[in-house]
C-alpha cells in the first residue's frame, strides 16, 4: 500500500510533524510505505520564524510540488496536509491531481477562513470555496476538531472523521516538580508569530503577579534566540528539547481569542502540557472546552481577572497543580495519545485503499 504524503512543510513545522509524520512508524509496522513530499522546505520556515525575507520564490514551491505528483509508479492514495496547491484555484488543483488516486484530506486548523474571510475581495472570489471543494473531493477528511468536522461535513465531504492531534505518551514523562524549586514557571510553547499576537499580552497581564511570587513566565519559541528580561525567559524551539522545555514549567497555558480562525485549532499546547503533568489555563474557545476541564485538570479564564486569579491558584498550592496535573495525564494517555490513534489511523487510509475501485 503506496501514499503519497503531500505535508505542507518537513518536520520542522509541527503541523506535520503532528498530524501525519508522527504516524509513519505506526503506518510502517502496518504495511504502508510513505513516500513524505513537503511543499515548504526548512530554509522557508527558518525565514518565517525569524523574520527574514525568503529567498525561494513561491513558483519554485509550486512547480516542485507539481513534479511531486507525477510520480511513477502512481500511489495508491495521496494524503494532503490542507491542500495540494496553496494560493492556487481549485481547478487548477483539480487538474494537477493524478486520476483514479483516492485523496485522503486533513487538518488541524481553519485554513479555509484565510481565503474566504481574506480582507481582499478577489481573493476571496476566487478562492473563498477552495477548501470546500477540496473537502468535497476526498474520499476521506479527518478533521482536528468539531468545527472542522463541521465544515467538511457542510461542504459535501464524503467520509469525515474527527482525528485529535495528538503525542507520543512514551516521549512524553511527567516532570520532577519540587516544592523546594527556586522559582516557579508559568509556561507556554510557540511560535515567534503566535507569541507575539496571544501569548504575549498575557506575559503583560500576569507580570505582577510574577513578581510578586517570584515567578517566571518561559516562553518557548518566542525568539530564535535565548534572551531573559525581567520575569520573562526565552527559550528557542528545537524538536529535540521541546519536551525537556515543557517538564521545566509548572503550569502551562494557552490564551486565545474568540475568532473563527482560533475556533479551529486543536489545541496542541494543551495536549503536550496534561502529557507532562502540568495543570493547564485556557481561554475558552473551540476545543479547549473539551480539554480543559475547568477545576479537575485546569481552568477556563476569559477575563483578566480571571486569568490571574487561576494562575494566582495554582502559584500558591502544589497539591492542586499535582492532582490537576494527574488528572490531565490520564486524559490525554486514554483519549489523545498516538498509542489509542495510531491502530486507527492506519485502518482509515487501509480502508480508503481497500476501497478505491468504488470511488
Amino acid at each position: 500500500m503506496n501514499i503519497l504524503l503531500l505535508s505542507r512543510y518537513t518536520r520542522m513545522g509541527a503541523s506535520s510533524r503532528l498530524r501525519t509524520m508522527q504516524y509513519l512508524p505506526a503506518l510502517e509496522r502496518e504495511g504502508f510505505n510513505v513516500q513524505v513530499a513537503p511543499f515548504f522546505d526548512d530554509t522557508y520556515l527558518h525565514a518565517l520564524y525569524s523574520g527574514q525575507r525568503k529567498h525561494t520564490s513561491a513558483a519554485t514551491y509550486l512547480f516542485k510540488r507539481i513534479r511531486q505528483l507525477r510520480m511513477h509508479p502512481t500511489p495508491d492514495m495521496l494524503w494532503i496536509e490542507k491542500e495540494a496547491l496553496p494560493w492556487i484555484p481549485w481547478l487548477f488543483e483539480r487538474v494537477v491531481l493524478p486520476r483514479g488516486v483516492p485523496v485522503v484530506s486533513d487538518y488541524d486548523d481553519a485554513v479555509f477562513h484565510r481565503y474566504d474571510k481574506h480582507r481582499i475581495r478577489a481573493v476571496r472570489t476566487i478562492l473563498g470555496r477552495k477548501i470546500e471543494n477540496v473537502m468535497s473531493a476526498s474520499a476521506l477528511v479527518m478533521a482536528g476538531n468539531s468545527y472542522l468536522s463541521d465544515y467538511a461535513r457542510q461542504s459535501g465531504a464524503r467520509q469525515v472523521k474527527t482525528v485529535p492531534t495528538i503525542v507520543d505518551i512514551d516521549a512524553y514523562q511527567i516532570g520532577l516538580h519540587t516544592v523546594s524549586k527556586n522559582k516557579l514557571s508559568v509556561g507556554w510553547i510557540g511560535t515567534p508569530q503566535t507569541w507575539q499576537a496571544l501569548a504575549h499580552p498575557i506575559h503583560d497581564i500576569l507580570t505582577p503577579l510574577l513578581k510578586e511570587r517570584d515567578a517566571m513566565f518561559l516562553a518557548v519559541g518566542a525568539g530564535m534566540k535565548p534572551e531573559v528580561c525581567g520575569t520573562l525567559q526565552i527559550q528557542p524551539w528545537t524538536e529535540d528539547t521541546e519536551v525537556q522545555s515543557i517538564q521545566k514549567m509548572d503550569i502551562g497555558v494557552m490564551p486565545l481569542p474568540d475568532t473563527p480562525w482560533t475556533r479551529g485549532k486543536c489545541g496542541y499546547k494543551l495536549i503536550q502540557y496534561m502529557a507532562c503533568g502540568l495543570p493547564v489555563v485556557a481561554s475558552p474557545v473551540g476545543v479547549n472546552r473539551d480539554l480543559v476541564e475547568h477545576g479537575v485538570n485546569g481552568f477556563l479564564a476569559e477575563s483578566d481577572d480571571e486569568w490571574c486569579a487561576a494562575i494566582k491558584a495554582l502559584l500558591n498550592d502544589p497539591d492542586l497543580r499535582r492532582r490537576m496535573g494527574e488528572a490531565g495525564r490520564q486524559k490525554v494517555e486514554a483519549r489523545y495519545s498516538l498509542q489509542v490513534w495510531g491502530p486507527r489511523v492506519a485502518l482509515m487510509l487501509r480502508r480508503v485503499i481497500e476501497n478505491r475501485a468504488t470511488i
